[in-house]
């Protein structure tokens, strides 16, 4: 709409200062990828990126150089940190992988460690402590089979303090904890951990004597953690509302609690695992999904919206679709999509702030989903008749489940999406809009030549302005595919011409399986740091960078990374899965041990025709067998340990019946 409805309602510096990720723009060095998408204002870019360059991502001198097994799904993005002095072992480049299955671990980054530099556990199985069976507790199995550490943790550089969120059963009760670890060792800090808890005043769902209370048991903390002027914003999804605690970095005490919808329900935060948005006036910005909406008669509820709050989490501003009543009608949560605020900008807006969710027909009259562009000066409230942002530009046609990315290039800036549309057999293609004082493209600039079959969220690297690459991670099963059971695929793209190609980890027979993905999570964004590609899988963390500079391609080939048994009765056993391992280095490949590891190792069995040595070009097979021994999810990893560099694994997953 009309861009001269909104005068600024009050001053803001024309800088904006994004909190860790812009230091190598302006000469400082690179500090690290240490909060969700690399800064505060979530624009999913690294500046400093030196190494990688659209000349050299390409499948001949580029591909997977590592693999390092975890102990469960990864749906927090990998976090990197150079120079990380580790005791007894020296300073080295740490990217730090946090998982389902409530542990974090922290592993060199440049492959001069085999195994991990350091790992925690937040459960312990004999003492009846374990991450949440997602179908036994009731959750709605988004995150399967269970919930333990979700949103991508945050590190401040100033103490090396990792802080992160876990979810665990301990004997019956639920907890929801925040921990800050020291990132040299992994030993809690600050006297964490402490629990979660909040209660504020309403009567809508699940109210007692005028009170609400965050339900620790369906509970789902997706949205990357906000670390801002020293105070941790913490996001999530309940049963009946949407959450954000404020917590003291130091002391790791609660400061506030607001709850989205506390006199209705629902209203959830999740962001598909995008953050919050914090900027350098102290203002956090969150969207919600369905749920009740009356903010704009007095009320405190504000289903599909996107707030502004201040540090006390007071909603200080907000906008409002005009068809939000049908979207909870329709299930069209703003809140599936992740906000991005732009760098100052010029024209009549500098402060803008940009937010797509689901969205399409019966709702919006265009048949696709909006992407807004609003003002944050003054965000626009609610009005049933038009919308009063900056600028609406139809996206794609049934939503985002992800978040953008932002670049400026020599001549431009990109703002890049990545969405869904009604055929999903086929999924959108990742697009890219031109930015230019503080208006959008309406329509694409450049658009990949593949598409992406449930949309996915991009990432840049660059060298300031110049060398531009745009990754992003392809989940080729539907999201209601639950685990997922193919492998995923990182692909690279020209910043300034997205229908430009670099590099696909599935693009060429030539090279066979050499760069295969584990198998992909929900909304996996691809770190990029120091000449590497950080990738979480549900099995693995991907590495990949420049071949023999100084790691050769990764030397084992399996034909897929994860193997799926479906629902067998217990005491029954399921149809064998075969996997093939190929040795595709250059020397023999000798074998140490092929074991089961991981929570239910028990229920299956495996049988391997792999033995040493193993000439170059030459495979083996690996039999696995499943019978459960109880009913629900069970799962494991059949753990390779071969001469290669890093170990290899095999997620294995069937339910009990």
């Amino acid at each position: 709409m009309s861009a001269t409805l909104f005068p600024a309602v009050r001053l803001r510096l024309t800088f904006f200062l994004f909190f860790f990720s812009l230091a190598g723009a302006f000469g400082q060095g690179f500090a690290g990828v240490l909060t969700g998408q690399n800064d505060n204002a979530r624009t999913g870019q690294n500046l400093s990126e030196t190494v990688l360059t659209p000349q050299n991502v390409e499948a001949a001198s580029f591909g997977k150089v590592l693999s390092y097994p975890v102990d469960g799904q990864i749906y927090a993005q990998p976090l990197y940190v150079p120079n990380v002095s580790i005791p007894n072992v020296g300073t080295r480049n740490v990217v730090y992988v946090a998982t389902e299955n409530d542990s974090v671990y922290a592993f060199d980054a440049d492959g001069l460690n085999s195994n991990p530099l350091w790992h925690v556990s937040f459960s312990n199985f004999p003492n009846g402590i374990s991450p949440v069976n997602c179908v036994k507790s009731g959750l709605s199995c988004n995150v399967y089979p269970v919930d333990g550490i979700t949103g991508t943790p945050v590190i401040d550089p100033t103490t090396n303090t990792m802080y992160l969120v876990s979810h665990t059963l301990e004997k019956g009760t639920y907890f929801v904890r925040l921990h800050a670890l020291d990132i040299t060792a992994g030993a809690e800090k600050f006297g964490g951990p402490v629990a979660l808890h909040a209660t504020v005043n309403g009567t809508g769902a699940g109210s007692v004597n005028g009170k609400i209370s965050m339900d620790t048991q369906h509970h789902l903390a997706r949205p990357a953690l906000l670390l801002l002027n020293g105070i941790l914003y913490i996001a999530q999804d309940t049963q009946s509302h949407g959450w954000i605690l404020a917590y003291n970095a130091q002391t790791l005490t609660q400061t506030a609690a607001f709850a989205s919808t506390p006199n209705g329900t629902l209203g959830g935060i999740w962001h598909s695992g995008g953050g919050l948005v914090g900027d350098n006036q102290g203002d956090i910005y969150a969207a919600t999904g369905d749920g009740t909406f009356d903010a704009s008669t007095g009320g405190t509820d504000y289903g599909d919206t996107l707030m502004q709050l201040n540090s006390n989490l007071v909603v200080t501003d907000y906008f409002t679709p005009m068809d939000q009543a049908c979207r909870f009608q329709q299930d069209k949560d703003l809140a599936s999509g992740g906000p991005l605020a732009l760098p100052t900008q010029g024209g009549s807006f500098p402060n803008e702030i940009l937010i797509a969710g689901k969205g399409g027909s019966p709702c919006d009259a265009s048949a696709t989903s909006p992407i807004y562009l609003v003002n944050r000066d003054q965000m626009g409230g609610y009005n049933p008749n038009q919308d009063q942002v900056v600028e609406e530009i139809s996206g794609a046609t049934i939503g985002y489940w992800s978040s953008p990315a932002y670049w400026q290039g020599a001549s431009s800036a990109y703002v890049y999406y990545a969405g869904q549309t009604r055929n999903h057999a086929v999924g959108d293609y990742l697009k890219a809009y031109s930015v230019s004082n503080g208006q959008i493209s309406k329509t694409p600039v450049a658009q990949s030549s593949n598409t992406f079959l449930v949309g996915a969220t991009p990432s840049v690297s660059a060298n300031n302005k110049t060398s531009g690459i745009v990754w992003i991670v392809a989940r080729n099963d539907y999201l209601d595919t639950r685990p997922g059971v193919k492998p995923g695929v990182l692909y690279a793209y020209d910043a300034t011409n997205v229908a430009s190609q670099l590099y696909s980890s599935a693009q060429s027979l030539q090279y066979g399986t050499r760069d295969q993905l584990g198998c992909a999570t929900k909304f996996q964004v691809p770190t990029i740091a120091n000449g590497k590609v950080y990738v979480g899988t549900e099995n693995e963390v991907d590495i990949y960078g420049l071949l023999g500079q100084p790691l050769p391609a990764y030397p084992v080939s399996l034909s897929v990374p994860c193997a799926t048994f479906g629902s067998v009765p217990v005491g029954s056993t399921g149809t064998a899965q075969k996997v093939t391992l190929k040795n595709v280095g250059s020397a023999n490949l000798n074998f140490s041990s092929i074991k089961l590891a991981g929570s239910n190792p028990g229920d299956f069995t495996r049988s391997s025709t792999c033995m040493s040595p193993l000439a170059p070009g030459a495979s083996c097979t690996i039999t696995i067998n499943f019978k459960p021994t109880a009913t629900g999810p069970r799962f494991a990893f059949v753990l390779i340990t071969d001469s290669a560099l890093t170990s290899q694994s095999i997620y294995v997953i069937g339910s009990g019946t």
